[in-house]
């Protein structure tokens, strides 16, 4: 989790080699909060016991998309992914980024 002046400013769920969160909030965003999380991410990949990394990002998330592309992560195209949901998974619409570590 990422503390800036006693609020929260963002946080990441990784999951084996899936980084299946990287959040920051609205007024955190373009600080450096995000690179300084997906470095974690990357790490706790690492710390895993795995050599390479992956996360999906909503096809219409054209700013996350940039994001990752520049950080290294490369996108291997579109795919649906099952989230989770109360009544079983949703498939939505993502591209499917990968990151050698």
């Amino acid at each position: 989790m990422a503390v800036v002046r006693e609020a929260v400013a963002g946080f990441i769920i990784v999951v084996g080699n899936e980084v299946e969160q990287v959040y920051v909030s609205a007024p955190h965003r373009g600080t450096g909060v995000a690179d300084t999380l997906l470095k974690e991410a990357e790490r706790q990949v690492r710390e895993n016991e795995h050599s390479k990394g992956w996360l999906a990002v909503a096809a219409g998330n054209a700013r996350a998309r940039a994001f990752y592309q520049r950080a290294g992560w490369l996108d291997e195209g579109p795919f649906e992914y099952a989230a989770a949901s109360e009544n079983g998974p949703i498939m939505v619409p993502c591209h499917r980024y990968t990151k050698h570590l």
